[in-house]
C-alpha cells in the first residue's frame, strides 16, 4: 500500500509529524500502543509523551483508529440493507429470500435441537444400562463369595 493511501486527506505541505499520525491512524490502536510502549522502552518521556498524546486527543478510548470504523461500516451496511431500494419487485423478491432463509434457520436450529436431544438420550440410555450391569454385578459377587 502506498503513503498516499492514509495521507491523501493531509496538504502537500504537512510536515512529518502529521504523517507520521495519519500512518499510526492508518494501522490502527494498536500502532500506537507499540509507539508508545517503544518510547518508554527507549527513552521514557517519549513514551510518556505518547500517553499524554494518546489520551488528550482521546485516541486511546475512541473510536477514532481504522479497526473500529470497520465496525462502524458493517452496522451502516447492514442498516442500508434493510431499507427499501425503491424497486417494488426487487423489494418483494428480498423480502421472499429473507423470510425463506429464516425459515430456513428455524428449521436447522430445530434440527439441531433434535440432535442434541438424541445424543443426551443416547448417552443416558448409556449410563443408566451401565449402572444397572454394574448394580447386577455387585448383586451376583456376595452370592459368589
Amino acid at each position: 500500500m502506498t503513503t498516499a493511501a492514509y495521507t491523501s486527506h493531509l496538504p502537500a505541505n504537512a510536515g512529518w509529524l502529521a504523517r507520521a499520525e495519519a500512518w499510526l491512524d492508518h494501522k490502527g490502536k494498536g500502532a500506537w500502543i507499540a509507539a508508545m510502549v517503544l518510547g518508554f522502552v527507549f527513552f521514557w518521556p517519549v513514551g510518556l509523551a505518547f500517553l499524554a498524546y494518546m489520551i488528550w486527543s482521546k485516541r486511546m478510548f475512541s473510536k477514532s483508529c481504522r479497526t473500529n470504523g470497520r465496525h462502524h461500516e458493517g452496522r451502516k451496511a447492514a442498516w442500508a440493507a434493510m431499507k427499501p431500494s425503491g424497486n417494488r419487485a426487487f423489494d418483494a423478491y428480498k423480502t421472499e429470500t429473507l423470510r425463506r432463509l429464516e425459515s430456513e434457520q428455524e428449521a436447522f436450529q430445530e434440527f439441531l435441537e433434535r440432535l442434541r436431544e438424541a445424543k443426551d438420550k443416547t448417552e443416558f440410555d448409556q449410563f443408566m444400562d451401565d449402572r444397572a450391569r454394574r448394580a447386577r454385578s455387585e448383586a451376583e459377587e456376595p452370592e459368589n463369595a
